[in-house]
């Protein structure tokens, strides 16, 4: 695929084209091959979002994973292959893409996001975040605050922002003190589940319960003080089986060997088809950005897939009281 596809979008104005835009092909397709771009997170999203920036005309990218690949991700994260299991998110996604993809050049760091200091972000003029953790999304909006200097406009870096749960998913725009930043949408993300212990000991009703019983209480009991480990097939499934145990004394049902590993773990369902959806958002997103052929999202979209199809595009106000942002 080739940069040239985007071509009828940037040689003359339409009714769509942002105010400030003026059509010159060269000068556009300019901007966006010298953009530097920073990617947070290879996984489901990030993997989706690297795969679109570089078909997209992007050729310089850099990418932030501190995760290794494991077997479950294998269902969705596409670059990944069951050689890959052990390794670097970031350094396979990067040398998939650069394979099969000629003139783009992505830059892999193995790292957390916290170990790069600012001389690193301010070389970014875009981040797109396909994070999973809500602290590694505050992280990073401080961050690009506080990078922001109020007399050199030249120095806002956008962040655009997607995330997924199951059929539903979300992206935004993030210009820093212009828009609302993350920190003001805090309230909008739903807390962690927790089970009261009384529930899970005495009277345990869900599969959750009998999940969180092994986990809590049964796993301490018979193996004192050894940490469980999640990534242990061999003690995943003890897991699995002791609730299950518990489910049937209890005539629960609903244990399942998926479940039980999104208990322990944690883990958020993901759909490879809300994942797609979702990045081709971010990655529309920051080809508008760059390049002015389109208006900007102003400045958050939500998406559900679980019943019909329903987009919602609403622009989320800034707060006043934000620690982050409110005092700019």
């Amino acid at each position: 695929m080739s940069i040239n596809s985007i071509k009828p979008y940037t040689e003359k104005k339409g009714p769509f084209t942002d105010d400030i835009y003026e059509p010159n092909t060269e000068e556009t397709f300019h901007a966006i091959k010298s953009s530097k771009i920073l990617v947070i997170g290879a996984g489901g999203l990030g993997c989706e979002i690297l795969k679109n920036l570089s078909l997209s005309g992007f050729q310089d990218i850099h990418v932030i994973d501190m995760d290794t690949i494991d077997l479950t991700n294998l269902n969705r994260q596409f670059l990944f292959r069951n050689k890959d299991i052990g390794k670097s998110k970031a350094k396979v996604a990067s040398r998939f893409v650069m394979n099969r993809i000629p003139n783009v050049r992505i830059t892999p760091h193995f790292c957390r996001i916290q170990d790069k200091d600012d001389l690193f972000y301010k070389q970014f003029q875009l981040v797109i975040c396909g994070l999973d953790s809500t602290e590694a999304r505050r992280w990073i909006n401080h961050k690009l605050v506080t990078l922001l200097d109020p007399n050199d406009f030249s120095s806002l870096i956008p962040m655009i922002d997607g995330g997924t749960e199951g059929f539903r998913g979300q992206s935004r725009l993030i210009l820093p003190t212009l828009s609302s930043c993350f920190e003001c949408s805090l309230d909008m993300i739903p807390t962690n589940v927790t089970y009261p212990v009384c529930t899970i000991a005495n009277t345990p009703r869900l599969p959750e319960h009998c999940i969180e019983w092994a986990h809590q209480l049964e796993w301490p009991k018979k193996f004192g003080d050894k940490p469980f480990d999640a990534d242990d097939p061999s003690q995943v499934d003890w897991m699995y089986k002791t609730s299950l145990e518990r489910a049937k004394q209890f005539d629960i049902e609903g244990v399942t060997l998926s479940l039980t590993l999104g208990v322990v773990k944690n883990i958020i369902p993901a759909i490879s088809s809300t994942n797609a959806i979702i990045a081709a958002s971010c990655c529309n997103e920051a080809l508008k950005l760059i390049s002015n052929v389109n208006p900007i999202l102003d400045n958050y979209m939500m998406y559900s897939g679980d019943e019909s199809v329903f987009t919602y595009t609403f622009k989320h106000e800034r707060k006043p009281s934000c620690p982050v942002c409110g005092g700019s």
